[in-house]
Order: structure tokens, then sequence, then C-alpha cells
């Protein structure tokens, strides 16, 4: 009982201070990867707070999982290290008394990361699409920071303002090309007003500037002063949530609409708690390291599987989309052979007294090697 809690509260210390460090990790580099969106003009300055928290959420449960994983290989590697699992084999308990404290504190991880992968996760994407469409359907004028050029939503034109005043009704120093087929259009003002034309329609009305039209190589260019120029801007109806993500739909939305593109959504769903839960149990026997060693590869060889399962996971779900492998047959095999690795490996600690064990297979190979061979009667007589 003394040992289970200690084991639990390393565990748990374990965990927090792996989770706190990866997660600050992935803040940082979400942080890094949207504020260069927000600076390219794809997402608005005001939503990079609301986007970094949706994209953290997003990635919860990767996070969660390598956690757990991590936490588990390092308390039974430490334990080791420490001669600690002498004593708990001296007591008379077995690798296999690891399981009981390890699932106490996995168990509840467990259910955490099928209610992220589940419910959270498609939430968090959901709100983050929504975001980015809402800038991509706003006005082009309201996109527009001055400094910056900025396409239109047609694609059709750029905007540049060198600066606004009076919030964003006043533009000062215009400049707006215009491509129509091979003609390309620039008008150049001094300032422009936003004005609304009551239908739902906004106009960008210019005043003291120049409009050169013509196509590009050849000398007949049209040149025009003006006054007083009204341009439409391009009006898109604020129709949000025409294009949903397949990885945004919630999971009933999954259920209700069977086919590959849904059913490889599932099955990267659903394989998040499966994974943390068996990454978990390979991690004990996966701890095993010899106190007499310098130093351990444990935490690189648990890195490495880590990353391996993910990738087979993706696999996987890339070969359900693309009708390769049906979903009934192509959630289950992966997890299915990472848990008999789990009890080969608890077979390999456990019998490390077996005849036919590889560790005592090499050591008689070794004392083999180190016996010394009986000499030859022809060499007994030389030596004689």
């Amino acid at each position: 009982m003394i040992f289970r809690r200690s084991l639990q509260r390393e565990l748990a210390s374990a965990a927090g201070a792996t989770f706190t460090v990866l997660f600050s990790i992935l803040v940082t580099w979400t942080l890094i990867a949207i504020l260069g969106r927000a600076a390219g003009g794809k997402v608005a300055s005001a939503d990079v707070l609301s986007l970094i928290v949706f994209r953290s959420a997003e990635l919860l449960p990767i996070i969660l999982i390598l956690t757990c994983f991590i936490a588990v290989v390092a308390a039974v590697t430490r334990s080791y290290r420490d001669s600690e699992m002498v004593v708990w084999f001296a007591s008379g308990q077995s690798l296999l008394a690891w399981i009981r404290p390890v699932l106490t504190l996995g168990l509840p991880m467990v259910f955490v990361v099928a209610a992220l992968s589940l419910v959270v996760t498609p939430w968090a994407k959901m709100k983050s699409a929504e975001f980015v469409e809402r800038f991509q359907k706003r006005e082009d004028l309201q996109r527009v920071a001055p400094g910056q050029f900025r396409e239109s939503s047609s694609n059709d034109r750029v905007f540049f303002v060198e600066r606004s005043s009076e919030g964003t009704t006043v533009v000062q120093n215009v400049f707006v090309n215009s491509v129509a087929g091979n003609t390309h259009s620039v008008v150049v003002a001094k300032q422009g007003v936003i004005e609304s034309d009551g239908k739902g329609g906004q106009f960008l009305v210019l005043s003291n500037g120049r409009r050169y039209e013509g196509i590009p190589g050849q000398a007949n260019f049209q040149t025009m002063e003006f006054e007083r120029y009204s341009m439409r801007v391009a009006t898109q109806a604020p129709m949000l949530g025409a294009d949903i993500p397949v990885a945004a739909l919630s999971t009933p939305a999954l259920l209700l609409a069977p086919n590959r593109f849904t059913q490889a959504e599932l099955l990267a769903r659903i394989a998040a708690p499966i994974t943390c839960l068996i990454l978990m149990l390979l991690a004990i026997p996966l701890g095993f390291v010899n106190p007499r060693a310098g130093s351990s590869a444990n935490m690189i060889l648990a890195l490495l599987i880590f990353f391996t399962y993910n990738n087979l996971v993706r696999l996987s779900e890339a070969s359900v989309k693309q009708g390769k492998v049906a979903f009934a047959t192509g959630w289950w095999p992966l997890h299915l052979f990472a848990l008999l690795c789990v009890a080969g490996l608890f077979a390999w600690r456990l019998n490390v007294n077996h005849p036919y064990h590889p560790l005592v297979m090499l050591s008689a190979f070794k004392r083999r090697l180190r016996k010394p061979q009986p000499l030859h009667k022809r060499d007994e007589a030389a030596v004689e």
C-alpha cells in the first residue's frame, strides 16, 4: 500500500511537470504560427487570442497522451535506477503489480482524452473555422490595414492605404489595382470615404486622384484625372458555416453521415483514448534499465514509439479516407498489434530466468566464449 501511494504521487508529479513543459512549448509554437498568419492578413489581429485557445484545445489530446506515456516511463526508469525495484520484487510484488497504480491515475486521463477527442476538439475546430471564415467574408476595405497591401475577397483587386482616420470610414493616400481579363486598372487618390447605398452594397468614394487603364506591354494606356470617383466594393453575404470541414463536424454528425471521409475522421477520434491506454501499459516494461548502467535510452525510444504509433494511426486514417481499407477492418488491427507487443514485453520482463529468454541466452553465449578451450594433444606435447 505504501509503495502504491508513493508511486501514484510520483506519477502525478511527473505528469504535472511533463504537461507543463509540453503545454508551454505548444502555446509558444501556436502563438508564433498564428501571429504569422495575422501578419500575413489571413486572420484578424483581434482574433489571435481566441485562435490560440482553440488551437491549444485541438492539440490537447496529443499532449495528454504523450504526458501519460512519458510520466510512466520516467517513474519506472527512476525506480530501476535507484534500485527501488529490487525492494519491490523482494517484497513479493511483480512487474504486473504496477498496472493497478498506473491505471488508477491513467484511467481518468483516458476518459479526459476521450472527451477531448470526441467533443472538445471538433468544437474547437468548428469555432476556429468560423473565425477564419468570418474574417474572409468581411468587406474588402474592412480587411485593409494601413501600410499593408491586401487582396480583395474576389482575388481581382489589391488595396493599399497609407493611413486611416476617423475609424475606418476615411482613408488617406489610396492605391487600388484591379484586373479584368488582360486589362489592368490602377487608381490612386489622396483620400477615400466608405459609403453605403442602403441596399447592402458599399462604395469607396475617392477624391482628387488619377486612373490608369490598359494592357501591360502595350503603349495605349488611358489616363484620367478625377475629383470624385466611386468604386463598388465586392460584398459577400455572411453565410457562415456553408463549407464546414469534416474535422469540425461533431461526432453525432459523423455517425449520421457515414462515408469514407467521416469514417476516417471517426477512426482518428476513437484512436486517441485507445492509444493513451495502450502506451501507458507499454511504458511499464519499457522503463526497464540496468541500475549499473551509466545512462539509458528509454526516453528516446519512448518518443520514437509515440511518433511511430501516431503516424501509423494517421496512415490507417488515410487508408480509410482513400477507400483502400474499410472502417470495420481498419480501426482495430494496429491497436491489437500494440497490445500483443505489450503482452510480449511483459512476458519478456517477467521470465528473465527462462533458459530461452534472450538475455539468458546472450549471457550463456558470452560465458561459452570466455571458457578456455582444451589444448590439442600435439599442442600439449609441444608445451611439455
